[in-house]
């Protein structure tokens, strides 16, 4: 596709515009800083990307995996902000399912240890953990507030932290994780996905394209499950004071 082609796909974002604009929606400032945005992004990484790939060297690697764990980091965090320490814990999340399935892939030999895997894999799978951790941090901070009396009342019948916030807490990584299952319920039939279409698009065989999407499937099934839960049970200790008592609590 050439830089014209390409430019004549704008015409996607005019039709947003000028609906927004006809029904007053006020969205357009939105779709016209996401547009710029997601051209000036996409065309830095595919530059950046291609460099990486012809040098073939580790530390690229590590630094561009790192570059993704800081900017899902920071993009996540605003939604917890009322969490203690909400920073390291989102980091520590990221890391841990980042290394969890790059060593499977890696250690079984599934796929190759080259940047042109490493990479985009390791995006979606950090993509989806930080989409995921928003998921989860917008309902665990409403479930907490929501709840709040309940909580204390457990609390002061002598229960623990973790029975008196278990129920919100369980609610919460079923809700951020719900999107993800449903959405492999109807896979294949409902929407062909992105990687998927992408191959075909690219000429590769349709089978192959489906073993590969299948496997970035099962590694987002992982992810949200992982990140959810373990974001959870990091972040509902903070809740609490030494003497098992329950903090103010304000969602943002």
């Amino acid at each position: 596709m050439s830089y014209l082609t390409l430019s004549l796909t704008l015409i996607f974002v005019l039709i947003p515009l000028f609906l927004s604009k006809t029904f007053n929606l006020g969205l357009e400032r939105d779709t016209v800083i996401a547009t710029i945005r997601s051209i000036i992004q996409l065309l830095v990484v595919g530059y950046l990307l291609q460099y990486v790939f012809d040098a073939d060297n580790m530390i690229y690697m590590i630094l561009m995996i790192g570059l993704m764990i800081g900017a899902a980091t920071q993009n996540a965090r605003k939604k917890g902000v009322t969490i203690k320490g909400v920073t390291w814990k989102l980091v520590l999340t990221f890391v841990f399912v980042e290394l969890l399935t790059q060593g499977i892939l890696l250690g079984l030999k599934i796929t190759p240890a080259t940047p042109q895997y490493i990479i985009p894999i390791s995006g979606m799978v950090v993509g989806n953990s930080m989409v995921l951790s928003i998921l989860f941090l917008n309902r665990f901070t409403a479930e907490v507030e929501t709840h709040q009396n309940e909580t204390e009342l457990i609390l002061s019948l002598g229960g623990t932290p973790k029975q008196a916030i278990h129920r919100q807490l369980i609610n919460s990584i079923k809700a951020s994780t719900i999107p993800t299952i449903e959405s492999q319920k109807t896979i294949g039939l409902v929407q062909l996905p992105g990687m998927m279409s992408g191959q075909i698009i690219a000429g590769a065989n349709p089978v192959q394209a489906v073993q590969f999407q299948l496997l970035v499937l099962f590694l987002l099934l992982t992810t949200a499950v992982i990140t959810s839960i373990l974001l959870g049970f990091l972040s509902y200790p903070t809740l609490f004071n030494q003497r098992m008592q329950m903090l103010k609590f304000t969602a943002e």
